[in-house]
Protein backbone atom coordinates (compact mmCIF):
# COMPACT_ATOMS: atom_id res chain seq x y z
CA UNK A 1 0.00 0.00 0.00
CA UNK A 2 1.41 3.33 -1.29
CA UNK A 3 0.57 6.21 1.39
CA UNK A 4 0.17 9.37 0.21
CA UNK A 5 -0.19 13.26 2.05
CA UNK A 6 -1.24 16.14 -0.06
CA UNK A 7 0.16 19.14 1.51
CA UNK A 8 -0.33 23.08 1.38
CA UNK A 9 -0.46 26.03 3.51
CA UNK A 10 -3.16 25.99 5.69
CA UNK A 11 -5.18 22.73 4.24
CA UNK A 12 -8.41 24.23 3.68
CA UNK A 13 -8.29 24.87 -0.16
CA UNK A 14 -5.17 22.91 -2.37
CA UNK A 15 -4.27 19.90 -0.36
CA UNK A 16 -8.13 18.53 0.89
CA UNK A 17 -8.90 19.23 -2.99
CA UNK A 18 -6.30 16.98 -4.38
CA UNK A 19 -7.00 14.55 -1.13
CA UNK A 20 -10.63 14.19 -2.61
CA UNK A 21 -9.54 14.42 -6.38
CA UNK A 22 -7.25 11.50 -6.24
CA UNK A 23 -9.54 9.31 -3.91
CA UNK A 24 -11.90 9.63 -6.79
CA UNK A 25 -9.14 8.74 -9.15
CA UNK A 26 -8.34 5.57 -7.27
CA UNK A 27 -11.64 4.83 -6.69
CA UNK A 28 -13.02 5.13 -10.49
CA UNK A 29 -10.47 2.66 -10.89
CA UNK A 30 -10.89 0.25 -8.18
CA UNK A 31 -7.44 1.06 -6.60
CA UNK A 32 -8.55 2.04 -3.30
CA UNK A 33 -6.82 -0.78 -1.44
CA UNK A 34 -3.73 -0.15 -3.42
CA UNK A 35 -3.55 3.45 -1.92
CA UNK A 36 -3.65 5.45 1.80
CA UNK A 37 -4.34 9.26 1.03
CA UNK A 38 -4.72 12.28 3.41
CA UNK A 39 -4.34 16.08 3.32
CA UNK A 40 -2.11 17.91 5.68
CA UNK A 41 -0.93 21.91 6.46
CA UNK A 42 2.48 23.07 6.62
CA UNK A 43 0.67 25.87 8.91
CA UNK A 44 -1.08 26.33 11.97
CA UNK A 45 -2.81 29.39 10.85
CA UNK A 46 -6.29 27.24 10.22
CA UNK A 47 -6.06 25.16 13.53
CA UNK A 48 -7.42 26.88 16.37
CA UNK A 49 -6.89 25.13 19.90
CA UNK A 50 -6.63 22.03 18.42
CA UNK A 51 -9.56 22.21 16.00
CA UNK A 52 -8.98 22.17 12.49
CA UNK A 53 -11.48 24.66 10.10
CA UNK A 54 -13.41 23.00 7.85
CA UNK A 55 -12.27 23.23 3.96
CA UNK A 56 -12.76 26.63 2.84
CA UNK A 57 -16.54 26.60 1.02
CA UNK A 58 -15.57 27.53 -2.38
CA UNK A 59 -13.04 24.26 -2.38
CA UNK A 60 -16.41 22.25 -1.46
CA UNK A 61 -18.55 24.42 -3.88
CA UNK A 62 -15.92 23.03 -7.11
CA UNK A 63 -15.49 19.44 -6.10
CA UNK A 64 -19.41 20.09 -6.17
CA UNK A 65 -19.58 21.15 -9.93
CA UNK A 66 -16.75 18.54 -10.71
CA UNK A 67 -18.96 15.46 -9.05
CA UNK A 68 -16.07 14.51 -6.34
CA UNK A 69 -17.28 13.64 -3.08
CA UNK A 70 -15.87 14.47 0.31
CA UNK A 71 -16.22 14.42 3.56
CA UNK A 72 -16.26 16.22 7.03
CA UNK A 73 -12.50 17.16 6.41
CA UNK A 74 -10.43 19.42 8.74
CA UNK A 75 -7.20 21.30 8.82
CA UNK A 76 -4.55 19.38 10.67
CA UNK A 77 -0.81 20.20 10.52
CA UNK A 78 1.89 17.85 9.19
CA UNK A 79 4.12 17.43 12.10
CA UNK A 80 7.75 15.73 12.08
CA UNK A 81 6.76 12.02 13.21
CA UNK A 82 4.53 11.75 9.82
CA UNK A 83 7.41 10.39 7.99
CA UNK A 84 6.51 7.02 9.57
CA UNK A 85 2.85 7.28 8.52
CA UNK A 86 3.57 8.46 4.92
CA UNK A 87 5.88 7.13 1.93
CA UNK A 88 5.15 10.23 -0.55
CA UNK A 89 4.65 14.29 0.86
CA UNK A 90 3.29 16.18 -2.16
CA UNK A 91 2.95 19.63 -2.04
CA UNK A 92 1.66 22.68 -3.74
CA UNK A 93 4.25 24.98 -4.16
CA UNK A 94 8.11 25.67 -3.70
CA UNK A 95 6.90 27.33 -0.29
CA UNK A 96 5.21 24.23 0.47
CA UNK A 97 8.15 22.26 -0.27
CA UNK A 98 10.77 23.98 1.64
CA UNK A 99 8.34 24.37 4.65
CA UNK A 100 7.79 20.45 4.41
CA UNK A 101 11.96 19.99 4.38
CA UNK A 102 11.93 21.85 7.83
CA UNK A 103 9.14 20.21 9.03
CA UNK A 104 10.20 16.80 8.32
CA UNK A 105 14.05 17.72 8.70
CA UNK A 106 14.90 16.04 5.17
CA UNK A 107 17.46 17.52 2.70
CA UNK A 108 16.68 19.32 -0.47
CA UNK A 109 16.17 16.64 -3.17
CA UNK A 110 14.48 13.82 -0.88
CA UNK A 111 12.81 11.80 -3.29
CA UNK A 112 9.69 11.56 -0.45
CA UNK A 113 8.85 15.04 -1.09
CA UNK A 114 7.81 16.17 -4.31
CA UNK A 115 5.73 18.81 -5.86
CA UNK A 116 2.88 17.84 -7.46
CA UNK A 117 2.52 19.35 -10.80
CA UNK A 118 6.09 17.95 -11.51
CA UNK A 119 4.40 15.14 -12.73
CA UNK A 120 2.59 16.36 -15.19
CA UNK A 121 4.01 18.02 -18.60
CA UNK A 122 4.40 21.10 -17.54
CA UNK A 123 5.75 21.58 -13.95
CA UNK A 124 5.45 24.66 -12.32
CA UNK A 125 2.97 25.54 -8.72
CA UNK A 126 -0.78 24.54 -8.35
CA UNK A 127 -1.87 27.98 -8.70
CA UNK A 128 -3.20 29.31 -5.65
CA UNK A 129 -7.25 29.95 -4.78
CA UNK A 130 -6.88 31.54 -1.53
CA UNK A 131 -5.13 34.39 -3.39
CA UNK A 132 -6.91 34.37 -6.99
CA UNK A 133 -10.01 33.31 -5.93
CA UNK A 134 -10.22 31.21 -9.44
CA UNK A 135 -11.07 27.61 -7.65
CA UNK A 136 -11.75 26.33 -10.89
CA UNK A 137 -8.18 26.74 -12.52
CA UNK A 138 -6.87 24.96 -9.03
CA UNK A 139 -8.98 22.46 -9.43
CA UNK A 140 -7.36 22.37 -12.88
CA UNK A 141 -4.13 22.51 -11.94
CA UNK A 142 -4.75 19.52 -9.06
CA UNK A 143 -6.59 17.10 -11.31
CA UNK A 144 -3.75 17.44 -14.25
CA UNK A 145 -1.19 16.53 -11.54
CA UNK A 146 -3.58 14.26 -9.46
CA UNK A 147 -3.74 12.02 -12.61
CA UNK A 148 -0.49 12.32 -13.46
CA UNK A 149 0.74 11.31 -10.29
CA UNK A 150 -1.57 8.46 -10.52
CA UNK A 151 -0.15 7.65 -13.73
CA UNK A 152 3.70 7.72 -12.33
CA UNK A 153 2.54 5.68 -9.72
CA UNK A 154 1.04 2.51 -11.22
CA UNK A 155 3.50 2.84 -13.93
CA UNK A 156 6.45 2.29 -11.25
Amino acid sequence: MKKIVFVCHGNICRSPMAEFIFKSMIRERGMEQDFFVESRATSSEEINGGEGRPMYPNARAELDRNGIPYGNKTACQLKRDDLNRYDLFIGMDSANLRNMHRILDLPEGDPRIRKLMDYSQRGGDVSDPWYSRRFDIAYADIYEGCAALLDSLIQS
